[in-house]
C-alpha cells in the first residue's frame, strides 16, 4: 500500500508517537497531526503527581520541542476534527479546513467522566486529564487544608498522596470496596491503603456523593451517600474515563466501548485505524475480548505497531499490557491484566515496601504486580510475552525468585 498522505487526529501520546515512528521509519509522505489543545504536544502522566509539586517545568511536558516538527516535516495543526468525509478522504476540521488523506488515525483519546451531582459546578472542584487542569489546579493544593477525593484509582490516589504530603487533612470515596479495585489485587490494594492511611489519608468506601456543599460559590463540604459531611475547601474526582468516539460514530465506524479495531488495529473502514486510550481491540491476554486499556505504553506500543504497518510491515498486535503509578515512595508496576485471576503469590517483603504480586487464572501466569521491585517487573514482561508459562505451583516453591526462573526460560 502506497501513501502520500496520513492524518493523525489527537496530538496525545498515541497521535505523537505514530507520526514520529513514520519519520523514524523513513515515510516521505506528508504528515497532519492535528491537536486539539493549546502549545505543543505534552505528556501527561507527571499532571496528577510531580508537576503539581513543582518537581517538573511547562517546558520539560513536552514530547519535543518545536523545532522537531519543523525538522521532521510533521504539519502540526492547532484545530479540532470534525467530520470524516470517508468517501472522498478529507477530514473536515473546526477552522473549516479540509484534508485530504491517503490513511486516517483517529488517536482521539478519552475525557474524564463527570462527577453530576448537586453542586458541581462549584469553585474549588477539579478534574485531572490536561494542562489546563493541572495548571488551575496547582495553586489551590498547596494552600489547601481539607481535600476530598472521589475515586481511588491511579489518579485519584496519585493527588490523595501530593496533597497529603503537603499537609492536607485527605478525604478519599469511593464506590468500591478496596483502592484500585479495578487493576490491581486485593493483595496489593491492602497494602496501598495500609501505606496512604499512614499518611493520614482517610478511605470511605462503598459511598458515593450526593450533593457538594458551598458558600459564595465556593465548595465547603460534601455529603456522602451515608449523610456523612465532610469538610471540602478543595475537591478532585477521578471516576473514569469516556472514549471520544463522536467523530467515529458519526462516520458510521463500528463502535463497541471506543472505536473498535481488528487485530492490526483497522476499524471498519480500511482507510482508517484507530490507536491508544480510544481503541478497542483483540486482546490476547484477555482471551481475544475485545478490550480497551488506557495506558501510555499501550499507546506508544498500538502506535509503533501501526507506523510498521503502514510502511509495509504489518503484524498483530499483541503486546504485552503494561501500567505504572507513582504514590508517594511507592512505585506500582503492572505486567499483564488480572481480570479473573483465582489465586496469588506474593515475593519479596511487604515490610519494606518491596515485593511483588504473581496472579494465576486456572495455574497459568496472567499479571505481575511490582512495588519497588522493577526487576520483577520487567522479569514479569518478558515471561508474559511468550511460552513457557509459569505456574502457580511453581511460584510457590521456597525460595523461587522470577528473575531467575525468566532467565532460566530464554529460548
Amino acid at each position: 500500500m502506497s501513501l502520500s498522505s496520513v492524518v493523525i487526529v489527537g496530538a496525545g501520546q498515541a497521535g505523537f508517537q505514530v507520526a514520529a515512528s513514520l519519520r523514524q521509519g523513513g515515510f516521505s509522505g506528508h504528515i497532519s497531526l492535528i491537536n486539539n489543545e493549546p502549545g505543543l504536544p505534552y505528556q501527561r502522566p507527571p499532571l496528577s503527581k510531580a508537576y503539581l509539586l513543582g518537581k517538573i517545568a511547562t517546558s520539560n511536558l513536552a514530547f519535543r520541542p518545536e523545532a522537531f516538527f519543523d525538522q521532521q516535516q510533521i504539519e502540526l495543526l492547532q484545530d479540532d476534527a470534525i467530520t470524516i468525509d470517508r468517501q472522498n478522504r478529507h477530514v473536515v476540521l473546526a477552522s473549516g479546513k479540509s484534508l485530504q488523506y491517503d490513511h486516517l488515525v483517529l488517536a482521539t483519546g478519552a475525557h474524564n467522566r463527570p462527577l453530576s451531582v448537586p453542586g458541581d459546578d462549584l469553585q474549588g472542584v477539579f478534574g485531572i486529564k490536561t494542562l489546563a487542569d493541572a495548571d488551575a489546579l496547582a495553586p489551590r493544593v498547596k494552600d489547601a487544608r481539607n481535600v476530598v477525593v472521589i475515586g481511588s484509582g491511579f489518579i485519584g490516589l496519585e493527588f490523595a498522596a501530593v496533597a497529603a504530603a503537603l499537609g492536607a487533612s485527605v478525604h478519599v470515596v469511593d464506590l468500591g470496596d478496596r483502592p484500585m479495585a479495578r487493576a490491581v489485587s486485593s493483595d496489593m490494594a491492602a497494602v496501598f491503603r495500609q501505606t496512604h492511611e499512614s499518611w493520614g489519608v482517610q478511605f470511605h468506601f462503598h459511598q458515593g456523593v450526593t450533593r457538594l456543599i458551598g458558600e459564595n460559590g465556593q465548595i465547603t463540604a460534601i455529603e456522602t451517600t451515608d449523610g456523612k459531611v465532610l469538610p471540602a475547601e478543595l475537591l478532585v474526582y477521578g471516576i473514569g474515563v469516556i472514549p471520544n468516539i463522536t467523530i467515529a460514530n458519526e462516520a458510521g465506524l463500528a463502535i463497541e466501548n471506543g472505536i473498535k479495531v481488528d487485530a492490526n488495529l483497522l476499524t471498519s473502514d480500511p482507510h482508517i485505524s484507530a490507536i491508544g486510550d480510544v481503541a478497542c481491540f483483540p486482546c490476547i491476554q484477555n482471551e481475544g475480548e475485545h478490550t480497551r486499556i488506557e495506558s501510555v505504553p499501550n499507546a506508544m506500543e498500538q502506535a509503533r505497531t501501526l507506523a510498521s504497518r503502514l510502511l509495509g510491515n504489518a503484524k498483530p498486535f499483541d503486546a504485552v499490557p503494561w501500567f505504572w503509578t507513582d504514590q508517594g515512595n511507592l512505585k506500582l508496576q503492572i505486567a499483564g491484566l488480572s481480570t479473573g485471576y483465582d489465586s496469588t503469590v506474593r515475593l519479596g517483603s511487604e515490610a519494606t515496601q518491596q515485593f511483588s504480586v504473581l496472579c494465576f487464572r486456572k495455574g497459568q501466569l496472567v499479571a505481575v504486580e511490582s512495588c519497588n521491585r522493577p526487576g520483577d517487573h520487567l522479569a514479569g514482561k518478558k515471561i508474559l510475552s511468550r511460552p513457557p508459562e509459569l505456574t502457580s505451583a511453581e511460584a510457590s516453591a521456597p525460595g523461587f525468585d522470577l528473575k531467575i526462573w525468566e532467565l532460566a526460560h530464554r529460548p
